[in-house]
């Protein structure tokens, strides 16, 4: 029997209906609309393309867009400068800087120079920490771990007592997800490269997170009968007979993961548009952070 597909995309359109109801009710009542300034420095087409198209999504939902194109040669300097400005303008609820940034860029320095009540992204240090706390609320979540958690949900509401193994230890998206995962009560278990018997461990989980930026890394007789499989991987791999000379594919092995798992993510058409979602939610929080 194949898994349900965990269709991100229908998922996040329900996120961003919900948002856009939210922000038509505050229009009606001449309240505050939230805005959201992204922040590009260079030209890499991949992260071109992701803040284009999250620009788009904040004019589809009526959130006020500020962009900001900065040269790859770009001091340090003029980057944290624009960002102190961006944290005192009364009309930017959030401040989004896509990473990753040029190689002479310090993105510590930028993610510790952007307000965490700003920090529409759930990365800035101070939100990192309240997180890793038992007790304490973060301003916001990171948006990749908190699509994660409600494509789980969607199938699954309650994961107390699950095993999860998180591949994957970025900052980013494997270590808040594992946070995120042991608030909702479930177990995490955090994989890594130096990890042995990854396989075992996959075996033994009913939720696998796949974050590891390998393609096809998690086989499918890695995969508990029944599990809940989220391929967080997106990697270009060539192919010649393709449009564009290459596809995406994620950290799962797809077709053989589908027969096993109980419920499975795709690439594309995961996790991808939740991201956005949730960075939509997260903009229009920030308005009560004003």
């Amino acid at each position: 029997m194949s898994a349900e597909i965990i269709d991100g995309k229908k998922l996040a359109e329900s996120i961003k209906n919900e948002i856009k109801t939210a922000i038509t009710e505050r229009e009606e009542k001449s309240l505050p609309l939230p805005g959201l300034a992204t922040i590009l420095v260079g030209n890499d087409p991949a992260s071109r393309t992701y803040v284009a198209s999250k620009i788009k999504t904040t004019a589809d939902l009526g959130i006020r867009s500020f962009s900001y194109d900065l040269d790859e040669n770009c001091p340090q300097e003029e980057l944290e400068n624009l960002i102190l400005r961006l944290n005192e303008d009364p009309d930017v609820q959030g401040i989004l800087v896509q990473l990753p940034l040029p190689g002479h860029l310090s993105e510590d320095e930028v993610l510790h120079t952007i307000s965490p009540k700003k920090d529409v992204d759930g990365i800035h240090p101070f939100n990192a920490g309240l997180l890793s706390r038992k007790y304490s609320e973060p301003l916001f979540y990171p948006c990749t771990p908190s699509g994660v958690i409600r494509m789980i949900q969607s199938v699954c509401p309650d994961i107390s007592g699950m095993n999860a193994a998180v591949i994957g230890r970025s900052s980013i998206v494997g270590m808040p997800t594992a946070m995120m995962l042991s608030r909702c009560n479930a177990t995490p278990t955090i994989c890594h490269s130096y990890t042995k018997h990854l396989d075992e461990i996959c075996r033994e989980s009913d939720i696998i997170v796949a974050a590891a930026g390998s393609p096809g890394l998690v086989q499918g007789d890695w995969v508990k009968p029944g599990a809940i499989v989220i391929d967080v991987g997106i990697n270009h791999i060539p192919d010649k007979n393709g449009p564009r000379g290459y596809k995406l594919v994620g950290d799962v092995d797809f077709e053989s993961a589908v027969k096993r798992a109980g419920a499975i993510s795709p690439v594309p058409g995961g996790v991808g548009p939740m991201t956005i979602a949730m960075l939509m939610a997260n903009t229009l929080k920030a308005i009560d952070y004003r």
